[in-house]
């Protein structure tokens, strides 16, 4: 049976390139803002590209928290990309702007303190063990990056019941969270449907987690 997910139309970029990739693994995909879709569908994928507050911005302008909390009250999945998982956060500040995000995890987003920044290209995370996300594929596998922005610090107790399962990347000088998975909430700092075969494989473990 084919499964339905809705890329949320936000006016947060990279849209197209999200919707080929997830329509490659087998998703219907609908492109909108319909809050009624979005929680109707198997799965809500969130992108993102530019700054955090801009994103907020138009993802509060849609009712988008409102729609990723219910969804994920009921344990349905939700998957943000790229600046889509930075929003997932508490704060964002980025020049000089702080603003409030989803608070779906705490943390904030800020500059990277890496020596070559904006972070482009190509560079492999440290993947947990036991993870879904990264079922098939190896430890050496690379990752398509583009950001200057990140979570340096990860906030949640580990001592809590199921804690969520977090991936680092490195570059040049620091280090940042690179994706989490947590239950229903899936994130990426990297760009899945830029990062080839790997990306694709990661795209095809979320769909069979809806």
């Amino acid at each position: 049976m084919t499964k339905t997910v809705v890329l949320l139309d936000y006016g947060a970029g990279n849209i197209r390139s999200v919707q080929r990739a997830l329509e490659r693994v087998g998703a219907e995909v609908t492109v909108t803002a319909d809050p009624y879709w979005a929680l109707e569908a198997d799965g809500l994928l969130v992108p993102g590209v530019g700054a955090f507050d801009a994103c907020m911005k138009g993802l509060k302008a849609v009712n988008g928290p409102r729609v990723i909390g219910q969804r994920l009250a009921g344990e349905r999945p939700v998957m943000g990309i790229c600046v889509g998982m930075q929003v997932l956060f508490d704060a964002g500040v980025e020049h000089g702007i702080h603003s409030a995000g989803c608070g779906e995890w705490p943390g904030t987003v800020e500059r990277l303190h890496s020596a070559v920044l904006p972070h482009m290209g190509w560079n492999t995370i440290e993947m947990p063990n036991d993870s879904a996300m990264f079922t098939g594929l190896n430890s050496d596998e690379r990752f398509y990056f583009v950001h200057s922005y990140g979570v340096r610090r990860w906030e949640l107790e580990t001592s809590i019941t199921r804690p969520p399962l977090v991936s680092w990347c490195a570059h040049a000088g620091d280090s940042f969270v690179a994706a989490v998975e947590n239950g229903a909430l899936w994130a990426t700092q990297f760009h899945p449907e830029k990062s080839g075969d790997a990306g694709a494989q990661l795209l095809e473990n979320w769909m069979h987690t809806l």
